[in-house]
């Protein structure tokens, strides 16, 4: 009797120790994103909100801690809580802008986390074990070529920046290489800020500035919405096309339909939040090399293949 309770005993505390070790082998990644400002804003919400909810079923020895803020200022707290009250194992951050967000991503990093940056880069190079974006110099490329290509004569265009992030400099400079020697002037460049309401104002600057605008650039689809509505209002029939991007359905619907001022898109998926979570997370849970640049590649989308990315249930 005494041998069984002695073994019992001793086979209790092997399974308490076990518990134990294996309670502190729980590591904890922090999601640190942008709210939902804009529609590409929410579809990248949608998509962080389904990985959780999916990756903690897969992982049991992982916790996710997900945050998301209207300013960057908002986002820098909620990183700083993530190291102060949760002690995050690794951190997965769309920087709600560059500048602001370095110093406090780079202070998780030298705390010895591990670091994910997705979409809008730091403005230091290295900080970030493992960087998963779409390819912007390819989506500017790819949307200036295909300006060119539709404006075979030149004309006169102009152009709306996103918010001021490494990604929107990268988009910016493959446009003009891509609109180079096609004798295509751009009469003004202003950030919409990636924003309906922005972007309507900011066209309605253009619009009051230039008698004559051939096509316009939006660089995104939530911007293209609000440059169609001020086109709309002023009552200008000058403007051939708007050319936005990032594949949102409405926009891709108008593909489809052949409408002659939305007559192509570019894609930029905002799914990409659920590749770099889910990478992390083999990060944290395997010895799989995942550090390193993950780049997920611009398409031009046109009446031709508009309906393999049209997704009408999508939130975006």
């Amino acid at each position: 009797m005494t041998y069984m309770k002695t073994l019992l005993a001793g086979s209790l505390a092997l399974t308490l120790g076990a518990a134990t070790a294996e309670a502190q082998e729980t590591k904890v990644i922090g999601v640190s994103i942008p709210a939902a400002t804009h529609g590409w804003a929410g579809g990248m919400n949608y998509h962080a909100q389904e990985a959780v909810a999916r990756l903690e079923k897969v992982y049991p020895d992982l916790q996710f801690v997900l945050a998301t803020a209207s300013d960057p200022g908002k986002q820098v707290n909620d990183i700083e809580d993530m190291m102060a009250t949760r002690n995050i194992n690794a951190l997965v951050v769309l920087p709600f802008e560059s500048e602001p967000l370095t110093a406090p991503v780079q202070a998780v990093a030298e705390a010895g986390a591990w670091v994910t940056v997705v979409d809008r880069g730091l403005s230091v190079e290295g900080i970030e074990d493992l960087y998963v974006a779409g390819d912007n110099p390819g989506f500017g490329r790819v949307s200036g070529e295909y300006m060119a290509s539709k404006m075979p004569d030149g004309g006169k265009i102009v152009v709306l920046r996103g918010i001021p992030t490494t990604i929107d400099n990268q988009r910016v400079e493959g446009f003009e290489a891509g609109i180079e020697g096609s004798g295509i002037e751009i009469l003004g460049m202003e950030h919409g800020n990636w924003n309906r309401d922005d972007s309507f104002n900011v066209m309605q600057d253009f619009l009051s500035k230039y008698p004559q605008i051939d096509a316009v650039w939006a660089s995104d689809d939530d911007m293209a919405v609000g440059v169609l509505a001020a086109i709309e209002a002023s009552g200008r029939d000058d403007i051939q096309f708007v050319l936005g991007g990032a594949g949102m359905k409405e926009m891709i619907k108008r593909v489809m339909d052949n409408d002659s001022m939305i007559p192509a898109d570019v894609t930029y998926p905002p799914s990409m939040i659920a590749t770099a979570i889910e990478l992390t997370a083999i990060a944290m849970t395997s010895t799989a090399p995942v550090s390193g640049t993950f780049t997920i590649g611009s398409v031009l989308v046109t009446p031709e293949n508009a309906e393999q990315y049209y997704f009408p249930d999508s939130p975006f």
